[in-house]
């Protein structure tokens, strides 16, 4: 199937590659919306509580793009794909996403709730770094770069399963109503009256929807690269990155608009920690040889990361009730510069 879709992709000029990447990356957020969907309305048939499929269903379906491109690219032998798409996903949600949904309506801060979400966030980047550093060979640093390791993508997934788990144990606690319950209940209300045998067919549509457009946008990305001499992690990090943040630009910037601010910035941070423990941690187990991170990484990509995630960190500390709107302006640059410094790399 890989040798086909490679035949039809390679005599197609380079407009034409670039319209596919954006024809795969929006059916991948269309079938992403549709799994989620599904999967929603069969926990509730089932049974499951809101709050449950709220803490873990919805957050983990926000980043399923960011997670089968990444998988995908990793068994296909692109680990600088998967590993951009992560860094990058992280810098896009951070710098752009979040700047834009600032800039819409300032978010007010649960100082509590964001300080600890937010420490993870802030946590899980540094240790994405850390994870990605050649400790026997440190010197190549910035000529080689380092990996992310097969036995460490292991050890992000149990980590994922400890922060979904203590998400979990968090949002039943008395009092704590999940911020997406009334994105349940519109799911439902849309569903009612659907037979389950309609919503398996639509669920299987929503994964088949999302393994094909990722088929098809890996080799997209590969030729075009290769045709405008960019290196895959570049692409990685700036184009895919940027089209498997489509669904949460989508919510948040509808979120921001509607007066619930709040709700893109839980969005935003979720889907950061899940860009490291869930994205680069698939992505790194399922390849024996791990994920190669270049020494553009160390000298640009994670510096540029660490520091959008450090702006917003700043912005929470010195924010009384409200994040300003400065803060999204610097934000938004910060995206700006690192997209358009990223292909001088």
């Amino acid at each position: 199937m890989e040798e086909l879709i490679v035949s039809l992709i390679h005599p197609l000029p380079t407009l034409g590659l670039l319209g596919i990447i954006l024809g795969s990356i929006l059916i991948l957020g269309k079938g992403a919306d549709m799994l989620v969907e599904e999967a929603v309305v069969l926990s509730i048939h089932w049974g499951i509580p809101k709050m449950i499929i709220g803490a873990t269903i919805i957050s983990l379906g926000t980043t399923l793009p960011e997670v089968t491109v990444s998988v995908f690219a990793a068994i296909s032998g692109n680990p600088e794909i998967a590993l951009g798409n992560a860094v990058g996903s992280i810098i896009c949600d951070t710098g752009l996403i979040l700047g834009i949904a600032i800039l819409i309506s300032p978010p007010d801060i649960d100082r509590n709730l964001v300080n600890r979400q937010g420490l993870i966030q802030f946590a899980a980047g540094i240790l994405l770094v850390l994870a990605c550093i050649p400790y026997n060979n440190i010197t190549s640093l910035f000529t080689t770069g380092g990996n992310l390791s097969q036995f460490t993508g292991y050890i992000f997934l149990i980590l994922l399963g400890v922060y979904l788990f203590f998400s979990v144990k968090l949002s039943r606690a008395p009092g704590n109503k999940s911020q997406l319950d009334d994105e349940i209940e519109e799911v439902l209300e849309e569903e009612k009256g659907s037979s389950l045998v309609w919503v398996f067919l639509k669920l299987i549509l929503g994964v088949f929807l999302v393994i094909a457009s990722s088929k098809i946008l890996i080799p997209a990305v590969q030729e075009t690269a290769l045709r405008m001499d960019i290196p895959e992690s570049i692409i990685g990090a700036t184009l895919v990155a940027f089209g498997t943040s489509l669904p949460e630009l989508v919510t948040s910037v509808t979120a921001a608009r509607k007066g619930h601010s709040e709700l893109a910035l839980g969005n935003i941070i979720g889907a950061d920690i899940l860009n490291v423990l869930f994205v680069s941690g698939a992505a790194a187990a399922v390849t024996p040889a791990g994920l190669s991170a270049p020494g553009s990484f160390f000298l640009f990509f994670f510096p540029a990361m660490i520091f959008v995630l450090f702006v917003f960190r700043i912005a929470v500390m010195f924010s009384d009730k409200q994040i300003g709107r400065p803060y999204g302006v610097v934000l938004l640059l910060a995206y700006l510069l690192v997209t358009v410094l990223s292909y001088f790399q």
